[in-house]
This record gives C-alpha cells, structure tokens and sequence, in this order.
C-alpha cells in the first residue's frame, strides 16, 4: 500500500496483492479454527468397511484414547487425540491438518505462495525498470522493500517444499507422518494407498468453492472421514427401510 501511495507500483498491484493476502490469512483462520477431523469416542466403523470386515476381524483400537482407529489416522500427542487421515501436526497452525481442513491448508500454501511470488515479480519489476525519479523507493521504502525481499524468499522456498510434499501426499494417498515411517522401515515399495481424490479435499459443492476457504461439502462424508456414528449408522438404516 505505501508503495502505490508513492508510485512505486500502479494501485491495482496493491489492490490485487491485497485481496490474495485477505484470502492466505481467511485459509489460515479456517486451517486452525476448523476441527481436523478429530474422532470422537462414539465413532465407529461405516457401514461399507463393517461389512467388509466380516465377524471375526477385530476394531483397530487407540492404545492412548481407547477409541475407533479409521485406516491412515493418527494419535497427535501434542494434541492428545486422534485424527481421521492425519497428515501432520502443524505448528505454524496450531492445529493438526487432516481430512476435514486438508483443503483449508491446501489454500492458505497456494495463495501464500501466490502472494510472496507477486510481491519478488513487483519489487523486481520496479527494481529493474524504474526509469524516472517518481517510481524511486525513499529511505524507509527501501529498508521496508529490503525486509519484505527477505521474508518473501524464505516464505517462498517454505510454501514451495510444502505444497510439493501436499501434492506427493495426494497423488500418492501416503501423508507425511506415514511417509516418515515408511521410510524408516524401508516399506516405502509395498505401500498399497491409493491416491486421494480432490473431491475428497475440496468436495462436491461446485468448482466455484473450490478457492475459496469454506467447509467443503463431501458426497460421502462417512467414507471420507473413515468413522461413523451410531446415531448416522441408524439414520443410514432407516432411509434404507423406507
């Protein structure tokens, strides 16, 4: 903004880089505020996996909250519970990413690395073709301009690594903590995953939500989540009966 006060950049820039950072800050909100998909302790397995199972395979149970284990969920022991797809506990959050604010952080990484790559593209541009005095960073501009050069390349190379790791994580179906294992177990070439469909991270509500930091909307939210509820289970039965 103070740059497009002084001319260093047009106003429309500003304009721009203002609504994408409005947007990295609305995904982060949504990545901490919203519930990772925490299982409660009612949870239960759906109805598809129970029948799969058959009678004599038994719950795979949490040893720390005595709860439901879905496949590929994970006990957080910064946040003592369990979380359905866990991919990682994030600090930068305060919160657990996992399937139910996936799409949230997939967000905040993609306009924060927007954000950080448009600000270096108009500080270079303005750098290398200021042709006259008007469009000249003054003293505080310039150790400001300086600062800004400097987070912006760190948060650049940061969101960089991360989005990479996200998109292995959803081409592949292996989240970060399992990856971590597999890795230390040397199993990384018997995984059996498969990968994670967008409509389970941004969901079925229309591709115009999709950009947006809002709840999405699953086809099936049991399937997605891995858990269900008796309360769902009996609801699930009765639209059957009827």
């Amino acid at each position: 903004i103070m740059l497009a006060e002084t001319g260093g950049i047009p106003a429309s820039a500003a304009m721009v880089y203002t609504v994408l950072c409005s947007l990295s800050l609305a995904s982060h909100a949504k990545t901490s505020l919203t519930d990772p998909g925490a299982i409660p302790q009612s949870a239960v397995p759906p109805e598809e996996v129970r029948k799969a199972m058959g009678r004599d395979n038994t719950l795979s149970m949490c040893s720390q909250c005595q709860t439901f284990k879905p496949l590929l969920s994970h006990h957080c022991r910064i946040c003592n519970r369990c979380v359905s797809r866990m991919d990682h506990h994030c600090p930068w959050m305060n919160n657990c990413v996992g399937a139910a604010n996936l799409k949230h952080f997939c967000l905040f990484l993609a306009y924060t690395w927007i954000c950080t790559a448009y600000a270096l593209t108009l500080l270079g541009w303005n750098y290398f073709f200021c042709s006259n005095a008007e469009c000249e960073f003054t003293l505080v501009l310039t150790q400001l301009v300086r600062v800004m050069t400097v987070l912006g390349s760190g948060a650049f190379l940061f969101t960089s690594s991360m989005i990479m790791n996200v998109t292995y994580g959803l081409l592949t179906g292996i989240g970060t903590i399992d990856r971590m294992k597999k890795k230390a177990t040397d199993t990384m070439l018997d995984s059996e995953e498969e990968p994670i469909p967008l409509k389970d991270v941004f969901g079925i509500a229309g591709y115009h939500t999709w950009p947006f930091p809002v709840d999405p909307v699953f086809e099936d939210f049991d399937r997605v989540i891995g858990y269900s509820t008796p309360q769902r289970l009996l609801r699930e039965q009765m639209k059957e009966d009827s």
